[in-house]
């Protein structure tokens, strides 16, 4: 691959689900499909809403270890990105990702209690392609 940051960014935006891990208390990953992130710096941080009383956000309250996939149906390739989840709740994070109906998920708007932000910062990943994976760090 010879340009991470293209080739997988690209992947990324076209991919309208996520699939993001956490560890559980007993040292288990767990995995859930995310909406795509609402924003992305490169390939570096990605950036995902939730609820601030979700499961999920516990599990990366206690160990913030992370695993985010994405998947090119269409032509069977995929990236796994590891790094690490922050929860944000400042405003400015809100504002970032906000979209129209989102109203639906947090019915007081951006500033709803329950809504929060999940910045994931990668450190290295994993692609496959053709039949073969590549590791690659992200800078």
């Amino acid at each position: 691959m010879r340009n991470p940051e293209n080739t997988i960014g690209n992947l990324i935006d076209r991919c309208g689900i996520a699939m993001v891990g956490s560890v559980d208390g007993d040292g288990f990953p767990n995995v859930k499909a995310m909406y795509a992130p609402r924003h992305r710096n490169g390939i570096r941080e990605l950036y995902f809403t939730t609820n601030l009383s979700s499961l999920r956000v516990a599990q990366f309250r206690a160990e913030p270890k992370a695993g985010v996939y994405f998947c090119d149906r269409r032509f069977f390739r995929g990236v796994m990105l590891r790094g690490r989840m922050e929860i944000l709740t400042d405003a400015e994070s809100r504002e970032l990702v906000w979209r129209d109906g989102d109203e639906q998920y947090y019915p007081a708007g951006v500033t709803d209690p329950d809504y929060c932000v999940l910045r994931f910062t990668a450190g290295d990943g994993r692609y496959y392609s053709n039949f073969r994976s590549e590791t690659f760090s992200v800078s």
